[in-house]
């Protein structure tokens, strides 16, 4: 009895947070599957299965352009950060060259400065060369990362010299050790970072907001934002929205959460 009285606070505990993680999804499926002259009810009515809003939303073709849009800017952006992000911390751990410490704090020194700062200064680049209103304006900003690069050189440092040592011994090029050796090693932290990648560019708001102007250029989360203008009270409209945008992370949580699992208990092992 004294056991289950001293947990009855940290089953409170996880239930509040439960509700508050669980509700809020739970309104959106209720409410974009809900009939819409339902909603417009005072009060709204849910519950009422309908899928009108989806074909509502889908009608106009316009989502699909912007999901095919943020399925190109995340899945260029995802490969070119794994990639660069590895090649730096590939350079960082494996490489012997003078200032290396120093760059990599200066890497490092990259992750304080605030985004927002350098917005103004990188729209002004890039309008220079004629690259606003295209995905172009959206990926090339950002296809390398400082903590990426931070996160995989911590993985790449548990990796063993010697095998670095025997590979180069054999006479194996600095790229062949990298793309023999350490990348198949590294692929749990490689497809970790990726999926955090991956689901920071699909969620991106404000840069594509900042970058994009023609409706056919937007991205999911920019249209959805428009649709929110254009509808302000069609909640269902935009309940559905949300749960389309939310379709691909969590598949692509569920296709590679063994890789994620293994790549945070291999960096806590080592």
């Amino acid at each position: 009895m004294k056991i289950f009285r001293g947990s009855i606070p940290s089953l409170a505990i996880l239930s509040a947070g439960l509700i508050l993680s669980v509700g809020p999804l739970l309104w959106m499926l209720l409410t974009a599957f809900s009939d819409p002259a339902a909603l417009a009810e005072s009060p709204p009515r849910i519950g009422s299965p309908s899928l009108e809003n989806f074909t509502t939303l889908l009608r106009g073709g316009r989502i699909l352009i912007w999901t095919l849009n943020s399925f190109i800017v995340a899945g260029a952006i995802t490969l070119a950060q794994t990639l660069f992000n590895s090649l730096a911390a590939f350079g960082f751990s494996a490489g012997r060259f003078k200032g290396r410490e120093a760059l990599f704090l200066a890497v490092l020194a990259g992750m304080m400065v605030p985004g927002q700062i350098v917005m103004l200064p990188l729209f002004l680049f890039l309008a220079k060369w004629n690259l606003i209103d295209s995905l172009w304006a959206v990926i090339l900003p950002t296809m390398a990362s400082p903590f990426g690069i931070y996160m995989v050189r911590q993985y790449m440092d548990s990796i063993p010299v010697q095998l670095l040592e025997a590979a180069r011994m054999d006479g194996a090029t600095e790229w062949e050790i990298y793309w023999k050796v350490v990348a198949p090693l590294s692929k749990p932290i490689l497809a970790t970072s990726g999926i955090f990648i991956f689901i920071a560019q699909w969620n991106s708001f404000l840069w594509p907001l900042i970058t994009l102007n023609t409706e056919s250029h937007y991205t999911l989360t920019v249209g959805l934002a428009t649709l929110q203008d254009q509808q302000v009270q069609d909640y269902g409209l935009l309940m559905a929205g949300a749960t389309l945008a939310a379709l691909p992370m969590v598949a692509v949580f569920l296709l590679f959460s063994k890789h994620l699992l293994e790549g945070m208990r291999g960096g806590a092992i080592k």
